[in-house]
This record gives C-alpha cells, sequence and structure tokens, in this order.
C-alpha cells in the first residue's frame, strides 16, 4: 500500500496511484510516497489510513460516537451494500479523534507492528507466516488469536484485548503478574454474565427458559456461562447450552428451543458476530428477546447490548504496545479488567416483540435506537 503525506489518501498500488498523471509529475510524486506493509489477509493499514484522513477532513455535519460504527460504515464500500446505495459519512467528536489518533499512532511508532483480527490467524500457518516476519510487538483482536500466537512464539510480546478469561483460556499467570511474552485487556469480569440476566428479565419478566449460545472451541467461554447457571436460580429460570456456531445446526437448536414458550436468549460468545445476521433473524422469527454482548447485534435488529467500551482497551493497548516498544517487559505488565461499559437498546425491536422498556433502564442507555 502506499499513501500520499501531502493528501493522507493511501492505495492499494502505486500504479494506481500515478495512473493518469504527467510523466514528469508522477516521479516527483513517485519519490514521496510512504510504502506500508499490509499484512495477508488483512487491510489494518488501509483502515488506519482511511481514518487518518477522515480526521484530516473531519466536519461537524454528524459525528459517530465509536470506532465498531466506523468499521461498520466503512463495510459500505463493499458491492453488496452499495447495491442498496448505503451512504458513508465519517465525521467525530474531537475526543473521539483524539483517542483514535492516540491508538494509531501509537501502533505507528513501529513499521513491524502487526494487528491481528480473529478471522486472519484461523490457522497455525497463518500465525508461523506472521511471526516469521519479525514484528516487534502483536496485537491480538481475542483469546482465541492469542493463544494461536503462543503456539507460535514466546518471545514476540503480545498484547491481546477482547479475551474473555484469559487465566482460564490459559493466556497468562494470573492478572497482577501474568509473565511470559503476553499481557492485555479482558473482556469480561464475573459480574457481568449475571448482568446480562438482570437485563433479560427486567426487560421480558414472563422469560422462564434462557437459550445460552456459546461457542464451545472456546475454554474461556465456560466462565460467562458458569456464571448464569449460578445466577439462574434467583430469577427463577432455566438455562439451556446451544454450543454450535454451524448455521445450520445454530438454526435447529433454536427453532427446537423455541417450540416452548416464555423463551430468552443470552450469546455470550462475541465469536458468534459473523452470524449476527441469522441470529437476529432467528430472535425475530420466534419472538425471543435477547442479551447481546456487543453493539453490532443491536444495530443489526437485535434486543440490547451491554458489555466493554471497546474504546477503552483499544486505547489501553495501544499505551501497553507504547510501553513494551520502549523497553517494558509485557509479563510485568498487569492484565486489565474492563471498568466501563456500555448499554444499547433498540426500541422498534422491543416494539416488535411486544416489549415495553422500563423508563428507568431507557435513562441508564448509552445509545437507543428509535
Amino acid at each position: 500500500m502506499v499513501r500520499d503525506p501531502d493528501t493522507g489518501q493511501s492505495h492499494p498500488q502505486q500504479g494506481v496511484t500515478l495512473r493518469g498523471v504527467p510523466a514528469a509529475e508522477a516521479r516527483r510524486l513517485a519519490e514521496r510516497f510512504e510504502c506500508h506493509y499490509t499484512p495477508k489477509h488483512g487491510r489494518w493499514l488501509d483502515l488506519s489510513e482511511s481514518e487518518l484522513g477522515v480526521l484530516w477532513v473531519q466536519c461537524l455535519n454528524r459525528r459517530i460516537p465509536e470506532k465498531q460504527i466506523f468499521i461498520e460504515e466503512v463495510a459500505a464500500w463493499e458491492p453488496d451494500r452499495n447495491a442498496n446505495r448505503t451512504k458513508a459519512d465519517w465525521h467525530f467528536t474531537t475526543a473521539n479523534a483524539r483517542i483514535k489518533v492516540e491508538m494509531i499512532e501509537a501502533m505507528r511508532r513501529s513499521l513491524s507492528l502487526i494487528q491481528l483480527w480473529s478471522a486472519h490467524v484461523a490457522r497455525c500457518k497463518d500465525a508461523i507466516e506472521l511471526v516469521a516476519l519479525g514484528p516487534d510487538a502483536i496485537l491480538a483482536q481475542s483469546g482465541v488469536v492469542t493463544g494461536v500466537l503462543q503456539q507460535v512464539t514466546r518471545t514476540v510480546p503480545i498484547v491481546f484485548v477482547n479475551a474473555i478469561d484469559p487465566i482460564g483460556a490459559g493466556l497468562v499467570a494470573s492478572f497482577a503478574r501474568p509473565g511470559g511474552n503476553t499481557t492485555g485487556f479482558a473482556s469480561y469480569e464475573f459480574g457481568l454474565a449475571a448482568k446480562w440476566l438482570a437485563l433479560l428479565k427486567e426487560i421480558a419478566p414472563k422469560v422462564r427458559r434462557v437459550a445460552i449460545l456459546r461457542d464451545p472451541t472456546v475454554p474461556a467461554g465456560s466462565a460467562p456461562y458458569g456464571a448464569i447457571q449460578g445466577a439462574a436460580p434467583s430469577f427463577g429460570v432455566e438455562i439451556v447450552p446451544i454450543d454450535t456456531r454451524d448455521e445450520g445446526a445454530l438454526e435447529s437448536a433454536v427453532s427446537a428451543f423455541a417450540r416452548a414458550p416464555n423463551g430468552g436468549m443470552i450469546l455470550v460468545a462475541p465469536a458468534f458476530a459473523p452470524n449476527r445476521g441469522l441470529i437476529v433473524a432467528l430472535a425475530a422469527r420466534y419472538s425471543l428477546p435477547a442479551i447481546y454482548p456487543i453493539p453490532r447485534f443491536v444495530t443489526a435488529g437485535g434486543l440490547v447490548s451491554y458489555g466493554p467500551d471497546g474504546n477503552e482497551s483499544m486505547r489501553g493497548a495501544a499505551g501497553y504496545i507504547d510501553r513494551i516498544l520502549k523497553g517494558e517487559k509485557p509479563g510485568d505488565l498487569p492484565v486489565q479488567a474492563p471498568t466501563k461499559f456500555n448499554l444499547v437498546i433498540n426500541l422498534k425491536t422491543a416494539k416488535a416483540l411486544g416489549l415495553t422498556i422500563p423508563e428507568t433502564l431507557l435513562a441508564t442507555a448509552d445509545e437507543v435506537i428509535q
């Protein structure tokens, strides 16, 4: 990927940038281009350059409050979204702009830094290829990615975000002294799962049976499931686990669960994000009130989400990477639990389900979708 430092524009190939430019001007421009490596299976640097370019020309016409919404609007570039003439308009508040610049600039201080998302390290082979590039540090987007990377390297510093149970998954020895080459920011604390159940009962008091969608391939998922099981008797509900991410099996399991009345759902694993369209559709089809861990399910038509603020962990991860690049050891940096949580409510979905959201809950919501 190449970037023009004068305009902030980036392109996957230098030839695309210079096409149609007079030869003399093209030569001058080519000498000024900054070249960046784009990791295989990912376009993170392209996304970062897009964010910086947007900040460069930001205005106050409309503001996007969080990074996830920005990512989803970037997806408007995709052909299937463009077919529906989805518009993308990216503007940020000063506070959010500062967070993004801090995060991106801390990452960009080392050209060897690589960010890995779950879908990009599905196999050990991919992790081997990336570690072979000799990065100074790696930012891993989940506990699953972190576990794969640890199979490949015990020396390259790894900073994770969105790890549900880093101790239970064997990623670190403890929160206070993680040890080894890994530290980061957890996406779960013990009281969160009980809060999901409490929210479901507050919004849908008639619920007596709750399907728990969890990923059986992620051992860390047992922590929130166990917490829900422990809290279930006090709420008078029966817990029914659904342990599959296969779309066909998932549809069959939810259909079978919905045959009995007074059901609800709780999704405990963000790893289901690629299935969010199906999960939200199933909840609507069978009139199941559902609680999700991340807002993207609610923006897709889900009822309620409650979970850690993603900006908080990413900003913290950028700070940790900065400290590591300055010489500190990841094993000496304590793992941080989330401290800020966001509640998002979709009133349109609530109305479709025949539910009335309590005013006290609406007053505490971080975002209400009309």
